[in-house]
């Protein structure tokens, strides 16, 4: 049996090798917080193992930015620090390597000012936009991983005892990014062609709109002429793989913008900006969010819709099968990262150039004119369930089952 110390290094070395790919002479930019401070010693030393030039580490603490938030007044967040976006953009640019651990209390900005809160998420878009479409055309290999913290321990398993929950979220993570295989690294590659295999399937089928129905659930999206759907593997501009979400179960591509009719409900809750939006319903018309209600956190989620014009409109659609791991293992994580690999998932905002045939290469307009919708934020959100039917239709109009109960139809 493996102990922790091993599987921890078992997991970094992962993440330099499959997650990220780090080249010889590469740069590499990690954003931690300090809670994950042996993670992020750890995949450094790997990183550096395999040839790595730099590793910069950008430093996060919960406390901290709880205290900022009760404060600092609105001013504050109403400007973002535009060197710190400097310092992305131009690591960026030299080819360097991204890598994110998240592992914030899902609970951490509860009761704070939701106008602080809606302020710094549209400062910090704005200030990112150059950093996000390379991220989002893959001009540079990222991923994002989680990271064990106190605060997102004890909402995921409120009724373990205080001294296990951190190990208990450990072992999960270790679990459902295959660390607890003999051979991880081997295994994610042949994860990878399992999701492949499903996305060429869709691309060939090049169906023109997708009709989900579920219980609170109604929803037509339609999907731009050439789109492209992903599965967990990706590759840089210099043509190396990477993987940009560990875990990841999904196979995704991205929406017509002015294509989406109908309504569709939540099925699990949404952890953002330090708050929980649960029990919530988004009704389109034209592609547009027309009517937002939630049983909890409606303010949030309004103040997100409202964050820019791109902001009211679907960006990625994904397609995850309910018998995935993540979803089978009944846990519900409050973390948008393990939560959308558990069930079909839709994003507000932007979409991922990559998203449709050649536009890495495309500039703003020409996305847009194809019916890729921009926006300064990207949003996960959860649809998915056992009960969730999901057609593709033709250009002809004949409808091809995809999903049924929740699951591959193919």
């Amino acid at each position: 049996m493996a102990t922790f110390n091993e599987k921890l290094e078992k997991y970094a070395e992962l993440i330099v090798k499959v997650g990220v790919n780090v080249q010889p002479n590469q740069k590499v930019f990690i954003n931690s917080s300090v809670e994950s401070a042996p993670l992020s010693r750890l995949i450094t030393k790997k990183a550096y193992e395999v040839g790595a030039s730099d590793v910069i580490i950008n430093w996060a603490d919960d406390e901290i930015t709880l205290l900022r938030y009760q404060h600092s007044p609105i001013e504050i967040f109403e400007k973002a620090a535009l060197h710190r976006a400097a310092e992305r953009i131009e690591y960026a640019r030299e080819n360097a390597a991204f890598i994110s651990i998240v592992s914030e209390n899902p609970d951490l900005l509860k009761g704070v000012d939701g106008q602080k809160i809606a302020a710094n998420q549209k400062a910090t878009g704005q200030a990112l936009e150059e950093f996000r479409q390379m991220i989002q055309s893959n001009a540079v290999s990222w991923t994002v991983v989680g990271g064990a913290s106190v605060g997102w321990a004890a909402k995921v398993f409120p009724d373990l005892p205080a001294d296990e929950q951190v190990p208990a979220l450990w072992e999960t993570i270790f679990e459902t990014t295959r660390i607890n295989t003999a051979d991880p690294v081997q295994t994610w590659k042949n994860h990878d062609e399992s999701l492949n295999s499903k996305a060429a399937y869709l691309n060939e089928q090049q169906y023109k709109a997708l009709h989900y129905t579920a219980p609170g659930t109604d929803l037509t999206i339609g999907l731009p002429e050439n789109h492209v759907w992903v599965g967990a593997g990706s590759q840089n501009k210099q043509g190396k793989e990477f993987m940009a979400n560990m875990p990841t179960e999904e196979v995704f591509s991205c929406a017509e913008k002015h294509s989406v009719n109908g309504y569709v409900s939540s099925t699990k809750p949404l952890s953002y900006a330090g708050n929980i939006i649960d029990d919530f319903k988004i009704t389109f018309k034209d592609g547009r969010i027309v009517d937002v209600v939630a049983k909890e956190g409606e303010a949030i989620l309004k103040d997100l819709v409202a964050t820019d014009e791109g902001s009211h409109y679907l960006g990625e659609v994904a397609l995850v099968p309910d018998p995935s791991p993540i979803s089978q293992s009944g846990i519900l994580f409050y973390n948008t990262l393990f939560d959308e690999n558990a069930s079909n998932h839709l994003a507000i905002g932007s979409a991922y150039a990559f998203n449709i045939k050649g536009g890495e290469e495309m500039s703003r307009e020409e996305l847009e004119k194809a019916g890729v919708n921009a926006s300064m934020t990207h949003v996960d959100f959860m649809i998915g369930s056992d009960k969730m039917n999901i057609d593709g239709i033709t250009a002809s109009g004949e409808k091809v089952p995809v999903f049924r109960n929740g699951d591959w139809a193919f």
